[in-house]
């Protein structure tokens, strides 16, 4: 190596304070870094995405400055077998290091977004399913009252249903699906609440439009539960057609699907194959990859997405940690495209 190359790096670099030279970078340090000092990851009271957590308080006025809030969703009541996606919430607030930058987006969403953990949705009850769901839907219909994007992390999927009666309360909105099943299926067991039909219950509330829904990584044996999604003119795609149409192929499809309207996206960690993520409850083999997840999901950067959610993480299934892991990362994806959505509400 050149001896000036040599002085000029140490010049730039060899400092005991480090100097950030590319303007972004040094942008995203100047926000992560006190003093020099950047908070420990090990340290402190654990938030998702180490969000500064602000309780919940519908009569404070703290509510308005917040653009967007992570929150949990304690509850699994509508499982169909294995129960445990009750600690999701918890199992993704333990997670140390999950961004702050994301190098493909170029953002750091925690940061450049007005965000907090506002803790958990109150409920009244562990045992009473519907009342669950009246807890979640009101919950959220607060945070929409104070302009600010709800990003949830369940529980079980049938959580997504009374989110979606909140967000669409007054329009029906579009919806991009990443799970292994469809969840339209119809009622059994005397109930049409659980995790296998939130979607069918949001099209026939009138708070989901199906034609702008698309439904991706489906697999396993139930297909014959789910011709509600082919019925009412959703888009199913299939783990199997993944690699034959291509990742660009179907986030054009996406984007075509849901145009410029409103739209929520709800991730089921069981979309991802359990060799990634064992840790829920209704695991199927064959499923999406974690590098393709965070193709397609970021490859829906600039829609007008209106909230977002991470559900069915089960985590004593996993003794590895790994589909935490994984669910935090979607997680921070999916705030990571709040942050460029049309929806964000600049507050002053």
């Amino acid at each position: 190596m050149k001896t000036k190359n040599l002085d000029e790096l140490r010049l730039l670099y060899g400092q005991e304070k480090d100097t950030i030279q590319t303007p972004i970078f040094k942008k995203i340090a100047s926000k992560v870094f006190a003093n020099g000092n950047r908070q420990f990851p090990y340290a402190g009271i654990p938030t998702l995405l180490n969000a500064p957590y602000l309780p919940f308080d519908s009569e404070s006025d703290s509510l308005n400055q917040l653009q967007a809030a992570l929150y949990g969703m304690p509850m699994d009541l509508g499982v169909s077998n294995r129960s445990g996606a009750r600690f999701g919430p918890r199992s993704l607030r333990s997670i140390e290091r999950i961004g702050p930058y994301n190098h493909v987006l170029e953002c750091a969403p925690v940061y450049e977004i007005a965000v907090a953990d506002i803790g958990d949705v109150p409920f009244n009850s562990r045992f009473r399913l519907e009342k669950s769901h009246e807890n979640i839907q009101k919950f959220v219909s607060e945070l929409l009252k104070h302009n600010i994007i709800p990003v949830g992390v369940g529980g079980d999927h049938s959580v997504t249903f009374p989110v979606l009666q909140a967000l669409g309360a007054t329009q029906a909105v579009g919806l991009i699906h990443f799970d292994a099943h469809c969840d339209t299926g119809g009622p059994f067991d005397q109930t049409k609440f659980h995790h296998g039909g939130p979607f069918r219950n949001a099209v026939l509330a009138g708070v989901l439009d199906p034609k702008r829904t698309i439904q991706i990584g489906i697999r396993g044996s139930s297909e014959y539960l789910w011709e509600f999604s082919y019925q009412s003119g959703m888009t199913v795609i299939h783990a199997e057609d993944i690699p034959k149409l291509g990742i660009d192929n179907i986030i054009k499809q996406a984007r075509d699907i849901v145009g410029n309207g409103p739209t929520y996206l709800s991730f089921d960690v069981d979309c991802l194959d359990p060799a990634f993520a064992p840790g829920t409850g209704t695991p199927e083999i064959g499923g999406l990859t974690t590098r393709e997840a965070l193709a397609l999901l970021r490859g829906l950067k600039g829609l007008n997405f209106i909230g977002g959610d991470v559900v069915e993480v089960a985590p004593q299934y996993d003794s590895t940690t790994n589909t935490a892991q994984a669910g935090a990362q979607i997680l921070f994806e999916i705030l990571s495209l709040i942050q460029f959505s049309p929806a964000l509400k600049n507050k002053a």
